[in-house]
């Protein structure tokens, strides 16, 4: 933001701009409050030299209405555009939002929380209040229809009411369950993307997993799937030795893999990351592999006989809407780790 010529390329050919770049922590509330100002000067500074009108969404916050120095500085960093673009800005303000990967401790206190109780350890409550919650995937997809459908003007999106206590006694439940392999019930769509908030901090420490096995003179049994409600959809299919399967990633599905047969590698990287996570499985140790959101995924028979895998997803197959987006899972950049199972 900082380097005008750089801008100045960037938005020369540019569609559409969606301004998220901000500061919400700093050493001092002069820094948050400047920080966020500073930034929409940078970009008004680089739409006016364009000349050329161009939508522009800003990823403003429900804080902007407040007197906090970042509800200041956002307010403020909404002025500033909206003069740049003549007025013709799409000013949405956002509730608070949660997902993968949050950083704890930092904004969220869903990512606080739900860090916490994955690694065993008890959240506290400092003040019990009612909070919009929106997914941060609703929250970037809303942007990107906004951006594409030229729309201006001002705009808050509504999150899911919900108090402090209530999501930790739904991550408690679900951690409770989940450690042992069951699937919690997922009745709604923030239950689900709760869920999956509260996965990507399991993963990849809690894999592969390895269900009982009870065995007498007629064979073996275990358990591969435990639901407590909601769809569910069971397939099993066959690799041949050498062949791959999967090299995509989900937003909100939930997948789990399950070799019952033969040797197989499961391979897993995050979006927008490097670093390739490796699980070895076997059909004579059944363990299986939950597919966190937002990683690209694949199975490969690396033995000399057939694979059996069994998936199971929490959402029956939409053909018209199958929530799987193709990419490779290898790189020519991707270092990898691997943990036997």
């Amino acid at each position: 933001m900082q380097k005008p010529d750089d801008l100045d390329r960037i938005l020369k050919d540019s569609d559409a701009v969606i301004h998220i770049a901000g500061v919400n922590r700093a050493d001092s509330d002069a820094e948050v409050e400047n920080g966020n100002t500073t930034a929409a000067e940078c970009l008004a500074g680089a739409l006016v030299r364009r000349r050329k009108p161009v939508p522009v969404v800003y990823a403003n916050s429900i804080q902007s209405t407040t007197s906090s120095p970042y509800g200041r500085g956002k307010a403020a960093a909404a002025r500033i555009l909206k003069t740049a673009c003549d007025g013709q800005l799409a000013n949405i303000l956002l509730p608070n939002l949660f997902g993968e990967h949050g950083r704890p401790r930092y904004n969220s206190f869903v990512a606080t929380f739900a860090d916490l109780i994955a690694h065993d350890q008890e959240p506290v409550v400092h003040q019990d209040r009612e909070v919009p919650l929106l997914h941060v995937q609703q929250a970037a997809r809303t942007l990107i229809d906004i951006a594409l459908g030229g729309e201006s003007g001002d705009r808050t999106l509504e999150g899911d009411p919900h108090t402090v206590t209530e999501v930790l006694d739904l991550l408690r439940r679900m951690h409770a369950l989940y450690s042992n392999g069951e699937i919690p019930p997922l009745p709604t769509p923030f239950d689900s993307d709760l869920f999956n908030t509260y996965r990507s901090y399991r993963f990849p420490d809690m894999f592969p997993h390895t269900p009982k096995v009870h065995a007498d003179q007629r064979g073996d049994l275990f358990e591969a799937v435990r639901s407590h409600g909601g769809t569910g959809q069971a397939f099993v299919s066959s690799t041949r030795p050498g062949a791959q399967r999967g090299d995509h990633y989900h937003i909100h599905k939930f997948e789990r893999f399950l070799v019952i047969q033969g040797e197989a590698e499961i391979k897993l990287r995050r979006l927008l990351h490097d670093d390739i996570v490796t699980f070895r499985v076997s059909g004579s140790t059944p363990s299986f592999v939950d597919m966190p959101t937002l990683w690209v995924h694949n199975i490969r028979n690396v033995g000399d006989d057939e694979v059996l895998t069994m998936f199971w997803s929490d959402q029956l197959l939409d053909r018209a809407n199958p929530d799987q987006y193709p990419e490779a899972v290898e790189s020519k950049r991707s270092p990898s780790g691997s943990v036997d199972g």
